[in-house]
């Protein structure tokens, strides 16, 4: 598989039958934000990182099941990149009600936003989705275009970031919302099948419930290898080095009467950020 190959999906919705929708979801594995990172060797070390559900893919799963609920039946398939750990992430969408996920491992790959999408790419090609979710990014990286290149590969439709989704009655077409600069809305008629990358605002996502959390332990999981999806694909971007920002410079409190601090204040414009 070139850059430039891609991959046809022959789905032909006859008689608009919801119940057998197949909704796959994109789902990342990131660094919770409150983690601090810490660099070792050149290298992010991530022995205390503490990995959550990339939060913009909680929508999208929230959109998939939705969906699923709205049209009484179909299936929700939850589609990741990632090592052994995802597996822990993958249970937690299961326990919210997807179906089965699959799970592309990247154990010893070096990966980046182009390869990750092959990877991706290849595995929903041989489900046939009717309809894919992302979130419109990821925020450990916040590349925003793995999604993007998934569709560029399936060749179908992709819009992103949508803020609002309604499928019609004979699910070939869905009608979706995103914004745009100045406060404008887009509303975009997008035929299926297509990738839809979603934004905050577009959904509250639920939490798992006890019930769930019990089911998502005997609920099926597919393991995919990563390497043999790239068919010798290499990443087209390296990432030489790493590094912290520079800390910022306390702040320092002024006390005193308005008229002392403003006096100390100017002192210290002048003496040491001799600015004045």
């Amino acid at each position: 598989m070139s850059r430039g190959d891609r991959f046809l999906l022959d789905l032909s919705p006859e008689g608009g039958d919801e119940k057998n929708m197949k909704i796959g979801v994109l789902l990342k594995q990131v660094p919770d934000t409150a983690t601090k990172v810490k660099i070792v060797n050149d290298a992010i070390d991530e022995s205390e990182v503490k990995w959550v559900i990339n939060p913009y893919d909680e929508y999208a799963v929230e959109a998939a099941l939705r969906l699923k609920e709205k049209a009484g039946g179909g299936e929700v398939v939850i589609v990741t990149a990632g090592p052994a750990r995802a597996v822990e992430t993958m249970r937690q969408v299961l326990a919210m009600g997807a179906d089965r996920g699959i799970r592309i491992d990247t154990a010893g790959l070096t990966l980046d936003p182009y390869t990750t999408a092959v990877m991706l790419a290849a595995a929903c090609k041989d489900e046939q989705f009717n309809i894919i979710f992302a979130g419109k990014q990821a925020v450990d990286d916040d590349c925003a275009q793995v999604h993007i290149g998934v569709a560029e590969f399936l060749q179908i439709p992709h819009v992103s970031p949508i803020e609002k989704f309604e499928l019609n009655a004979d699910l070939t077409q869905a009608v979706v919302e995103r914004p745009v600069s100045g406060g404008v809305k887009e509303v975009i008629e997008v035929k299926l099948p297509a990738v839809f990358g979603c934004e905050k605002g577009l959904n509250e996502p639920r939490y798992a419930s006890l019930p769930g959390i019990m089911k998502a332990k005997s609920k099926p999981m597919k393991e995919l290898s990563g390497r043999d999806l790239l068919q010798g694909k290499t990443p087209l971007l390296a990432q030489s080095q790493y590094a912290l920002p520079p800390e910022g410079r306390k702040g320092k409190m002024i006390s005193g009467t308005a008229h002392e601090a403003a006096k100390e204040l100017v002192r210290l414009l002048r003496e040491e950020a001799k600015v004045v």
